[in-house]
């Protein structure tokens, strides 16, 4: 009789809490639901469901938690596993919501900023922070979480507590073991910090021209111009130099070169490089200017400068001049196109030249 009285009651307590929890659950989910309808709330749309599993987890460990649960199943003597098991998933579940939180807190600043913009400077650097800063706070929470898990065993808190103890000879092995992978994650937290690169930088990296595609914690992706991938250590832009065209500003200054005869019209192909650049949407307005930067016996070298909003559209400027110009001097100064003299002597003693 005491015992069907102690069962019933461990029922009606087991019955109370579940139908709390299920209640205190839903209440939960319904004010974050609530609260993610409204615009006027900081709460992503997505929220309820990025965090509705893990909440429901938090519930369940307390629930394996109760004695009255062990009771009515009959599994008294298996507290123990109960106990270990309530507490790793109580670990698990804390652990991955704090990572959804710190998930959708970063999405909620990068959505302030629009990557797709003509000058999206501010918005790559605010990008490049957060996504480094994110996948260094959830590696370190993931190791947290699994120290935290395994010292929840008294035999493996024994097992550490030993090892510390006698942590001098064995701290200097480990580190000397794990520096390349601290070095990784210290050259990301570089990389957040300084920000020597950014996403959609353009870059030059081993001799290739491409963008920043992605930055991991250990890794860095480069897109280049060809639709291949160039995957370097982060660890490479704190320790070896590259050049990055965009990192204060995406304008870039264009160059193309052009090899003439010594009887080329300076001014005539200052006009038409002018209209060639009015006459196109590629030029930013900005710089426009033909030089001679060098004579050779056979010819000068001649350089014409313009500017373009980014180093794609530059790269098509001077496509397009270089084809322009060279039509011009063809149709109108064939001339002033490269040559070859020839200085040939005749048997009365008179010279002739001849070109080429």
């Amino acid at each position: 009789m005491l015992e069907d009285f102690m069962q019933r009651d461990a029922l009606m307590y087991l019955l109370g809490t579940f139908i709390g929890l299920v209640i205190l659950y839903f209440v939960v989910i319904g004010i974050l639901r609530k609260l993610g309808k409204n615009p006027e709330n900081l709460i992503p749309t997505d929220t309820v469901r990025k965090t509705a599993k893990p909440i429901f987890l938090i519930f369940l460990s307390f629930l394996l938690r109760m004695e009255a649960l062990r009771e009515l199943l009959g599994l008294e003597d298996y507290a123990y596993y109960f106990r270990k098991g309530s507490t790793i998933l109580l670990i698990f579940a804390v652990t991955w919501l704090i990572i959804q939180v710190i998930t959708l807190a970063k999405d909620l600043v990068v959505q302030q900023y629009d990557m797709n913009t003509e000058n999206n400077l501010r918005a790559r650097k605010v990008y490049t922070q957060f996504n480094i800063l994110e996948r260094i706070v959830i590696f370190l929470l993931v190791i947290l979480a699994l120290g935290i898990a395994l010292m929840s065993f008294e035999s493996i808190r024994e097992i550490g507590v030993s090892i510390f103890a006698s942590a001098g000879v064995a701290g200097i092995i480990i580190g000397f073991s794990a520096q390349k992978m601290i070095g990784t994650i210290l050259a990301g937290i570089q990389i957040a910090i300084t920000q020597p690169i950014k996403i959609d930088d353009v870059v030059i990296v081993e001799g290739e021209w491409g963008r920043i595609e992605e930055i991991r914690l250990t890794y860095v992706v480069i897109a280049i111009w060809d639709k291949r991938r160039l995957v370097v250590p982060t660890t490479y832009f704190i320790d070896t130099p590259f050049q990055n065209w965009t990192k204060t500003s995406a304008d870039i200054l264009g160059t193309v070169y052009l090899y003439l005869d010594y009887t080329v019209p300076f001014d005539q192909l200052r006009d038409e490089l002018t209209r060639i650049l009015e006459n196109t949407g590629l030029w930013d307005k900005k710089v426009n200017n033909i030089q001679v930067t060098d004579s050779k016996p056979h010819h000068v070298e001649v350089r014409a400068l313009m500017s373009a909003k980014d180093s794609p559209t530059a790269w098509d400027l001077r496509v397009h001049v270089r084809e322009q110009l060279i039509t011009f001097l063809q149709s109108n100064y064939p001339d002033s196109l490269a040559k070859t003299r020839v200085f040939l002597k005749n048997p009365e003693g008179q010279g002739n030249t001849q070109e080429k």
